[in-house]
């Protein structure tokens, strides 16, 4: 059966494993070979990654067609009221349109993990605590949700992914587990994997939609070729491309 990997990613970390100037990046915290990232993370939020080395769980788990249900933690400026959570649940209007209804309540955690560097707040004005489950992943959304009506984001952390929770695994920042998926997923998997092996492939639909010339043959993407004995050949150009 197929593992996934729950990281803890902290702070000021790049969710990817490339290099990217002297930016931290999964590399720093992660040596498996073979695992990729199944969506993102912003660079200054924290929390929840989940990796895997299958190509078919990677792409259920971050395409917005699956939606996986996301749970956030978002440190306030203010304290939210009713009417706030409301219009987070009911949907916000963004930039680039209405967001889906979440759920959304305040909460009040009795501990959670100090952030290196820590948050800068205005000592004037109180801080609260907002748990925030989406089904889409606009980019920012969290933040921009938050500051639409009325109340900054200054700290945000992933703490579940559907099923999967750095809570219920006690995943401290920086760390990383192997789990295994459960049934229900593991068989969403493989009925994804049984329709993508039965779509034509795009060299078959190429192969179709191949063109013949008058000596028998068979023109490469229109581009002044032929193939001849398996070798490619050129054949002469009859007029300028104007290029």
């Amino acid at each position: 059966m197929t593992d996934i990997i729950l990281f803890n990613k902290p702070f000021q970390v790049l969710s990817q494993f490339s290099a990217d100037g002297d930016k931290t990046t999964l590399a720093n915290f992660i040596h498996l070979p073979g695992v990729y990232p199944a969506g993102r993370l912003d660079f200054d939020s924290e929390g929840l990654m989940l990796l895997t080395d299958n190509g078919a769980l990677q792409h259920l788990i971050s395409s917005p067609q699956f939606k996986m249900p996301k749970t956030y933690w978002a440190q306030v400026e203010g304290v939210p009221s009713e009417s706030a959570l409301s219009q987070l649940r009911a949907g916000v209007e963004l930039k680039d349109g209405i967001t889906l209804p979440a759920q959304a309540k305040q909460i009040y955690p009795e501990t959670i993990q100090e952030r290196t560097p820590p948050v800068r707040f205005r000592q004037s004005i109180p801080t609260s605590w907002i748990e925030l489950t989406i089904h889409e992943g606009k980019n920012r959304q969290v933040r921009r949700m938050t500051a639409a009506v009325g109340f900054p984001t200054l700290r945000l952390i992933r703490v579940a992914i559907g099923p999967y929770s750095i809570k219920t695994e006690n995943l401290i920042t920086g760390e990383w587990k192997k789990v295994l998926i459960p049934t229900e997923l593991q068989q969403q998997v493989s009925r994804f994997e049984q329709r993508r092996s039965k779509k034509p492939s795009k060299f078959a639909s190429s192969d179709r939609r191949s063109r013949y010339s008058s000596t028998g043959k068979k023109a490469v993407g229109g581009n002044n070729q032929s193939i001849s004995d398996g070798k490619r050949t050129k054949r002469p150009s009859h007029q300028s491309t104007g290029r």
